[in-house]
C-alpha cells in the first residue's frame, strides 16, 4: 500500500476555486483502478493550504493515474491555483 501526501498552497482569494474542483473530481479519483482512499485536509494555522491524502495498491497505480486524462485535467486546473510549488511526498507502512 502507497500513501501519497500532496500538500498545496493557494492563493487565499483562489480557495474556492480549487475547493470547486476538489468537489468535482473525487469521486472519479476514488473509483480509479488501484485507489482505496482521498481525502482533503486543510492546515489548522493556515486556511489556503491544503493536503490531499490519497491510499494506492502501489506505486504502479498511482503513476498510471498521473499519467491519466482526469489527472492532467485536475492537475492543470489545480496549479493555476497556487501562491507556492506543491510538495508531495509517497510513503509506505512500517509494520514494527
Amino acid at each position: 500500500m502507497l500513501i501519497r501526501i500532496v500538500r498545496m498552497t493557494f492563493q487565499p482569494e483562489k480557495t474556492a476555486d480549487f475547493l470547486e474542483i476538489f468537489r468535482n473530481s473525487k469521486e472519479k479519483i476514488r473509483a480509479f483502478d488501484g485507489c482505496n482512499h482521498v481525502e482533503l485536509l486543510q492546515d489548522l494555522n493556515h486556511p489556503n493550504i491544503y493536503s490531499t491524502y490519497s491510499l494506492w495498491d502501489s506505486e504502479e497505480h498511482l503513476n498510471n493515474y498521473r499519467d491519466s486524462e482526469l489527472f492532467g485535467q485536475v492537475w492543470k486546473a489545480t496549479k493555476a491555483l497556487f501562491a507556492d510549488r506543491p510538495q508531495a511526498w509517497s510513503n509506505v507502512q512500517v509494520d514494527i
